[in-house]
């Protein structure tokens, strides 16, 4: 048994951030249904995300890890037609989740309100930049513009630069993806007490600002202005950042904890240097008095007189917080991440074994799985619209129409 087996949901995304989240949804047991729109149907960005195209595109479909446990069908929603199967397998669905900008479902005729009508238990998760109402709600982003309207974007980085832009992990798929997971979840079981379904209106930039918390209830209630590159928190001080190694690799220290940075000292011969660990002003500003430079300074030079490994090899024997810094040729070939199963190896019919990453979220009685790789696009149009008591003729005249693929 899988957690969320039962659970049919419909998947209107196109984009990543959508597509890990019903990813997730999947793994843990829903039967997810890509809602696809047809090539040269669709509006400008419909082609954006979609599966890849007939039986040469199996091996791209293979690896996509964003549509595995999924099932594509090809559906024309701006025609009539098209909106009444859409309708038809909202009538037993559970979830709806759509990442459109706010407006464009509704011109669908695919929207909560519309889809509710049908099915008052539905599940309706809205993924959008600014959310679906408010002065911003239609505006155009991407993670770079959230990140930055939400405060986090100012504090990535060192002083002395601009900021840096931390991939699209912090309001794509934190900040949308993953609350979208817990949106839709916490309604299911709301679900369960209420018998009524109900709209989850998840913004990216509203989930940056959740993942700040710390960081704002700290302002609210002192006042503080975080700057970057001036705290423990972005490397200022040397008990908590990143040291150039022998062999050009790095390593990272996390000595927060006093008897942390007092291991580490001792570790290096350093004794002289162990009360100089955090003190509270550290979360306020920058490094301050030459005595911290010459800190800085001497484990830059200790830490480049050995390699990446041997320093970890050494450190960890010392309950010293150590990291390597690996690159994603070292991470899955790692035994910790080995060990969590963060690797898969998924067998293909033609291409052998195929690797995927792993199922984070481990459940000791119901675990999730990967039953089925990517598919092609529309590849289980048919099927679905059997399931529907479509007959073969019903299916190919609307093919013929142009109604799916």
């Amino acid at each position: 048994m899988l957690a969320l087996e039962g659970i049919k949901v419909l998947d209107l995304t196109h984009l990543a951030p959508g597509g890990l989240c019903t990813m997730i949804l999947g793994d843990l047991g829903a039967d997810v249904i890509k809602v696809e729109a047809l090539p040269g149907v669709g509006g400008r960005g419909a082609v954006i995300g979609l599966s890849p195209m007939g039986e040469e595109g199996r091996r791209e479909a293979a690896f996509d890890a964003l549509s595995r446990n999924k099932r594509s069908i090809g559906l024309n929603l701006k025609s009539d037609k098209g909106r009444d199967i859409f309708y038809q397998l909202a009538q037993t669905a559970d979830v709806v989740v759509e990442g459109f900008r706010p407006g464009v479902v509704k011109r669908l005729g695919v929207d909560y309100e519309k889809i509710r009508s049908i099915n008052p238990g539905i599940i309706y998760c809205s993924l959008s930049g600014y959310g679906q109402d408010g002065p911003y709600s239609n505006r155009s982003g991407h993670d770079v513009n959230y990140i930055s309207m939400a405060g986090a974007l100012s504090l990535i980085g060192s002083t002395d630069r601009p900021p840096v832009v931390p991939l699209n992990l912090l309001a794509d798929f934190a900040g949308a993806s993953l609350h979208g997971v817990m949106g839709i979840l916490a309604a299911l079981v709301a679900r369960g007490k209420t018998g009524r379904g109900q709209h989850v209106d998840i913004a990216y930039t509203d989930g940056v600002i959740t993942l700040l918390s710390w960081f704002v209830s700290n302002y609210f209630s002192r006042g503080i202005m975080f700057n970057r590159g001036e705290t423990w928190l972005h490397g200022a001080y040397p008990y908590y950042g990143v040291y150039e190694a022998k062999d050009g690799k790095y390593v990272s220290i996390g000595c927060l904890e006093p008897w942390f940075w007092e291991n580490l000292c001792r570790a290096l011969g350093k004794e002289e240097y162990i009360s100089y660990c955090i003190s509270p002003e550290h979360f306020l500003h920058k490094p301050e008095g030459e005595k911290w430079e010459e800190i800085s300074s001497c484990l830059k030079q200790v830490f480049l007189t050995r390699t990446r490994d041997e320093w970890f090899d050494f450190l960890i024997d010392k309950d010293v917080p150590v990291g390597k810094v690996y690159t994603f040729d070292e991470v899955f070939n790692d035994p910790q991440v080995l060990h969590r199963q963060m690797v898969l190896e998924i067998d293909h019919p033609t291409l052998g074994k195929v690797k995927h990453p792993g199922i984070a979220i481990k459940l000791s009685e119901t675990p999730g799985k990967v039953r089925s790789l990517a598919p092609i696009f529309g590849e289980h149009t048919d099927e679905i619209l059997r399931e529907l008591s479509y007959s073969k003729s019903q299916i190919e005249e609307l093919r013929q129409s142009d109604i799916i693929g």
